[in-house]
């Protein structure tokens, strides 16, 4: 079991975060007992207190309700010191987030534009033309020479069959002459 002592209840290990206390309800224990509300609430009661003590002579509590309703003026201004900062970063951010998305539609129509002039240069033939590459009849081009590649060459009609025994075909025109031995 922890000892008690061992916790720190110093100021500076406390959260300073002052988050909504404009708004918050307060419960303060004066020298008149219990005052509760919202800071502003608290600071009129101690002020309206530290009046009336005046008006009886009594300096001491005057300045005693004087005190306590500058504490939670303090509080408050703080809270909404915060607040403001707040607040202010959210408009920063805010608008360096619209610069932003104007930056970013300013460049998509600069963009969209030179696709839409490039287009147009293409389709009245002033654009960049492609590059066009003679191959010529190599056949190291890597194409595949299809039917429809080839060049028209007219038919011949079939040989006649030749006889084995004469030497000659079915047509009988002149005999072939025989090649030369060189």
């Amino acid at each position: 079991m922890r000892s008690s002592k061992t916790r720190s209840r110093s100021k500076s290990n406390r959260n300073r975060s002052m988050g909504n206390i404009v708004n918050r309800v307060f419960d303060s224990s004066g020298p008149e007992g219990k005052v509760r509300g919202t800071p502003q609430q608290i600071i009129d009661k101690y002020n309206q207190l530290a009046r009336d003590a005046q008006l009886s002579n009594d300096r001491v509590a005057a300045e005693n309700f004087q005190q306590h309703a500058e504490h939670y003026l303090r509080m408050l201004s703080e809270a909404q010191r915060e607040q403001e900062q707040r607040r202010e970063q959210q408009e920063r951010e805010q608008e360096a987030r619209r610069e932003r998305e104007q930056q970013e539609r300013d460049q998509r129509r600069e963009r969209q534009q030179q696709d839409h002039d490039s287009a147009a240069q293409v389709a009245a033939g002033e654009g960049p033309q492609p590059d066009v590459v003679d191959v010529g009849n190599d056949s190291d081009s890597g194409l595949v020479e299809t039917p429809e590649s080839k060049p028209n060459r007219p038919r011949r009609g079939r040989k006649p069959k030749q006889n084995a025994e004469s030497g000659q075909g079915d047509g009988g025109g002149a005999p072939e002459a025989p090649e030369a031995a060189e």
